[in-house]
């Protein structure tokens, strides 16, 4: 079940990030690049990840007008990652120009709430609803804009299951039995999660963190 595993190596050093692709690759299905790697190594730093031989899973969280959107992503298509991240936030029209730009076989997926949040965290920023029904009702709107799927947490992907059962679903903010939270506040454990809905799970620091990475990851995988 190893395939189902993306490792999320978080850090802008692109030597590390090789380094701990390389330990953990054998048990993970793919690696998850997000902002900080972007920022400090582009397109160029991607592809020397992408030399590996594991999925890229580009997590840059677009969300502008559809245009700026749209553009962006064209300039990604060299890349041609496997999973590109947006916010369902950015509306309809966003999400489909996102979908039209992307290379034929990315899949994109919307950001729903963000793991870090909470039902406080919704209400301050305007959003009366709690996080389960905001990732229901963002879930419907992905869902009728096209694109391929989303990204909620373990908490919600069996509710977000129900309303698109041909959805693909992307689980950040597991953490293993007795894991460390760190900034999350909507946790669940792998196998929890994997039985709940989930497509593949996002893992960063139980793994990356980890005295030996490989060790975490294998720990993980028997889990599933």
């Amino acid at each position: 079940m190893s395939g189902c595993i993306y490792v999320a190596l978080d850090t802008p050093d692109l030597a590390a990030a090789r380094h701990l692709a390389g330990k953990v690759r054998n048990h993970v299905g793919g690696i998850k690049l997000g902002l900080e790697f972007f920022m400090a190594n582009g397109q160029a730093g991607v592809r020397e990840m992408a030399a590996l031989g594991l999925p890229i899973f580009l997590d840059l969280k677009f969300h502008d007008i559809p245009n700026t959107v749209a553009k962006a992503i064209q300039a990604l298509r060299p890349l041609a990652p496997a999973i590109l991240t947006v916010h369902a936030a950015g509306g309809r029209a966003m999400l489909e120009d996102a979908k039209a730009a992307a290379p034929p076989g990315t899949k994109v997926v919307a950001v729903t709430v963000l793991t870090s949040l909470d039902g406080s965290d919704l209400a301050a920023i305007g959003v009366p609803d709690d996080p389960q029904a905001q990732v229901a009702r963002l879930t419907l709107l992905a869902r009728d804009a096209g694109i391929d799927g989303i990204v909620c947490s373990g908490a919600e992907v069996a509710a977000a299951k129900k309303l698109w059962p041909q959805g693909f679903f992307v689980v950040p903010g597991v953490r293993p039995a007795g894991g460390d939270a760190g900034d999350q506040k909507r946790m669940m454990t792998p196998a929890a999660a994997r039985r709940a809905g989930a497509s593949i799970l996002v893992i960063g620091r139980p793994i990356t963190g980890a005295e030996d990475p490989d060790a975490a990851a294998r720990a993980i995988e028997a889990t599933l």
